[in-house]
């Protein structure tokens, strides 16, 4: 299983719609992501609260149809 980049990228922005998202294919096999987020909604947040975050808005593919996921994540300055 894989999850293309315009799904990743429609869970993210429905759930971060002010957010500036950087997708990165890692391995070129839409299976190993990497996901640079800032958005407003980080404000005042937990590095781990922001993950929650994230992998919240990912509905429960995380470990399924998406396999890997890195995760730079923060308010914007």
């Amino acid at each position: 299983m894989a999850m293309s980049r315009d799904t990743l990228e429609t869970y993210l922005r429905d759930a971060f719609p002010d957010a500036d998202i950087t997708l990165t294919d890692l391995a070129g096999d839409n299976n190993h992501w990497q996901a640079d987020i800032v958005s407003a909604q980080f404000t005042g947040l937990s590095r781990v609260r922001q993950h929650q975050l994230v992998y919240a808005a990912l509905k429960g593919t995380m470990g399924g149809v998406l396999h890997a996921l890195a995760l730079t994540t923060r308010a914007p300055d």
